[in-house]
C-alpha cells in the first residue's frame, strides 16, 4: 500500500495435524504446505475436513496432535489475536451501527493506531478496494460485491502474514462471484500475502489459486497445480468431484496395450497412452471436452453413439451420447460455434465418438 510497507511474506505450514470431535476423526495426519506470498485452495465436499483445517489454522480449534507454523513461529497454541491474521468470512460480519471507514479501520483502533495515522490508512485502503468516498456509508448501502471489499479491507489494513478466506464468495450471485473471483486474486498478488481459501466451488478453486489441494474425509487426497489437478487427476475421487469424468473400469490386456472393459459383445479393448502390466485392474478417467464427436473416426478409440441428451451452456454444448457397444452412456463436451443458443448435433443423431489414448488418463479407484 502506497504509505505502509507490508511485511515480507512467511509460508504457512501445517504437518501432522489431527482433530477429533468425539469418536469422529475430521482431520486425519494433514500435511499442508503454503508458499510465502501464494494462495493455496482447500477443496472439497460438506464434512471433508476443510473448515475445521482454516479453523485450526485461525485458532478457534485446536489441533489434538501436530505443528502450525506462520514463517519459523510456532502458533499452534497461541490465541487467534497473538497469531497476525486476516480473515474474511462469507457473511462478512461487518457490524452494521459503524460506517464503511470505521469497520476497516477497526482492527487498528483496537491496536491502538493514533486516529491521524488510522485515517490515512484506511483512505489508502478505500483506494486499493475501489471504494473511494465511501467511508460514511454503513453497510446496508452497499451491495453484497461491496460488502465483501470491505470485509476484504478490514482483514488486510492491519497487514497480517496469512489471509484465511472461508467461503468468501458464497453469498454472492454468479456474476458478482466471477467478477469478485478477479478482484480478490488481483488484489493478493499485488500485495504478496500468504493466503489459504476454503472453497466448494471448483470453478472458484480452479480460477483462484496457485495450488489446489483436493479433501476428503479428513485427508488431502491430491495438491497440484490447478492444470495439474483437473487434467491428470490421481484419484476416481478427484476426477468426479473437479468437474465432469467419463469412467472406465477393467482389466488390463494380455499385451499391456488396452484396457478390457465390459461391452455388449464381451470385452472391449479400449487403447492405453502407454503399456501397463497384464492383467491389473485400472480406471481410467477421460474429460468430456477431451472426446471426439463427428462423423469420421479418429486416431484411438472409436464407437458409433446416438444422441440422447444436447443442452446449451453458453459457450459449449454438452451432449450425452448413447454408445450400444459399451452398454452405457458417455459425456461430450463441445466448444458453441454456432449461432447462440444452437448446438451442432440433434437429438436422435447417429455418429462417431473416439478419444485419443493420450487423453485417458489412468486413476486409483478411491
Amino acid at each position: 500500500m502506497n504509505g505502509q510497507t507490508r511485511p515480507a511474506a512467511e509460508a504457512l505450514s501445517l504437518k501432522g495435524v489431527r482433530k477429533a470431535y468425539g469418536t469422529t476423526l475430521a482431520v486425519r495426519d494433514l500435511d499442508l504446505e503454503v508458499e510465502a506470498g501464494h494462495l493455496v485452495a482447500l477443496l472439497g465436499p460438506s464434512g471433508c475436513g476443510k473448515t475445521t483445517t482454516l479453523r485450526m489454522v485461525a485458532g478457534f480449534e485446536h489441533p489434538d496432535t501436530g505443528s502450525i507454523r506462520i514463517g519459523t513461529r510456532e502458533v499452534a497454541a497461541l490465541p487467534p489475536h497473538k497469531r497476525s491474521l486476516g480473515m474474511v468470512f462469507q457473511n462478512y460480519s461487518l457490524f452494521p451501527h459503524r460506517t464503511v471507514a470505521e469497520n476497516i479501520g477497526f482492527g487498528l483502533r483496537m491496536a491502538g493506531v493514533q486516529r491521524a495515522e488510522r485515517d490515512r490508512r484506511v483512505e489508502e485502503m478505500l483506494d486499493l478496494i475501489r471504494l473511494p468516498g465511501r467511508g460514511e456509508m454503513y453497510p446496508s448501502q452497499l451491495s453484497g460485491g461491496q460488502q465483501q471489499r470491505v470485509a476484504l479491507g478490514r482483514s488486510l489494513i492491519v497487514n497480517p502474514k496469512v489471509l484465511l478466506l472461508d467461503e468468501p464468495l458464497g453469498a454472492l450471485d454468479r456474476s458478482l462471484r466471477e467478477s469478485m473471483q478477479f478482484e480478490i486474486r488481483a488484489m493478493q498478488q499485488r500485495l504478496g500475502i500468504t493466503t489459504l481459501l476454503v472453497t466448494h466451488d471448483q470453478e472458484e478453486a480452479l480460477s483462484m489459486a496457485d495450488k489446489v489441494a483436493v479433501m476428503s474425509a479428513g485427508r488431502i487426497l491430491q495438491i497440484g497445480t490447478p492444470t495439474d489437478i483437473y487434467d491428470r487427476p490421481q484419484s476416481r475421487f478427484v476426477a468426479e468431484f473437479l468437474g465432469t469424468s467419463n469412467i472406465f473400469e477393467g482389466t488390463v490386456s494380455t499385451d499391456g496395450a488396452a484396457l478390457m472393459v465390459p461391452g455388449a459383445s464381451g470385452q472391449i479393448a479400449v487403447p492405453l497412452e502407454t503399456p501397463a502390466s497384464p492383467g491389473a485392474r485400472l480406471v481410467l478417467s477421460i474429460r468430456p471436452e477431451r472426446m471426439r464427436l463427428g462423423n469420421e473416426p479418429g486416431e484411438g478409440a472409436n464407437f458409433e453413439g446416438r444422441i440422447t441428451g444436447a443442452v446449451f451452456r453458453g459457450n459449449y454444448a454438452a451432449y450425452q451420447v448413447d454408445v450400444p457397444a459399451l452398454q452405457r452412456e458417455l459425456f461430450v463436451y463441445r466448444q458453441a460455434d454456432g449461432p447462440l443458443g444452437a448446438v451442432s448435433f440433434r437429438l436422435g443423431e447417429a455418429l462417431t465418438l473416439g478419444w485419443a489414448p493420450q487423453d485417458a488418463v489412468p486413476v486409483s479407484a478411491d
